[in-house]
């Protein structure tokens, strides 16, 4: 059993702002809180110019802290890192069917006004090994297509995308 978030599930938000974690997402995110009967995901929605919200397992998140506190007290990375990594988060349990209730200010960073969610919005989780992102259904599709084209253009005619595991001089 791997313990990454690994691929793409298209889930609909309910009216009352609940989405149902994908089981493969939800089997990492028991992994990552061993300790709690209740599981526990960490929903960080800082960063003004990302337009998702990235989760954590509660190992995930407090290795991230750990991170955070190494750096020294009062630099300027640790105070963007500590309000945009940690103030603008919050917890979330998971409830007994592996839903969660996205958080106003976690649908206010995807993009997921009132209206949508009374309609039935569609939220995208996006798997990146150690965390996944929650993304407003039509915001992900655009802009993971506009990623997936600048990163071909990155890569030199006739480079194999694997390429980008050993050659340092690529990428």
């Amino acid at each position: 059993m791997s313990d990454a978030f690994r691929g793409e599930f298209t889930q609909r938000v309910d009216g009352k702002a609940r989405v149902s974690i994908p089981a493969a997402f939800r089997r990492v995110l028991e992994a990552g809180d061993p300790d709690s009967t209740r599981k526990r995901i960490v929903m960080v929605y800082g960063d003004t110019r990302r337009k998702y919200t990235e989760c954590y397992t509660m190992a995930g998140a407090a290795a991230l802290e750990e991170k955070i506190k190494g750096l020294p007290l009062g630099s300027d990375r640790r105070r963007i890192l500590e309000r945009n990594m940690i103030t603008l988060s919050v917890t979330v349990e998971i409830d007994d069917d592996g839903r969660i209730v996205l958080p106003p200010k976690v649908r206010e960073k995807c993009g997921l006004a009132p209206e949508d969610v009374a309609k039935g919005a569609e939220a995208v989780f996006a798997g990146a090994l150690d965390t996944f992102q929650i993304w407003k259904s039509g915001v992900y599709d655009d802009e993971i297509r506009r990623l997936a084209e600048e990163d071909m253009a990155s890569l030199p005619e006739g480079v194999d995308i694997l390429s980008l595991l050993s050659d340092p001089a690529v990428g």
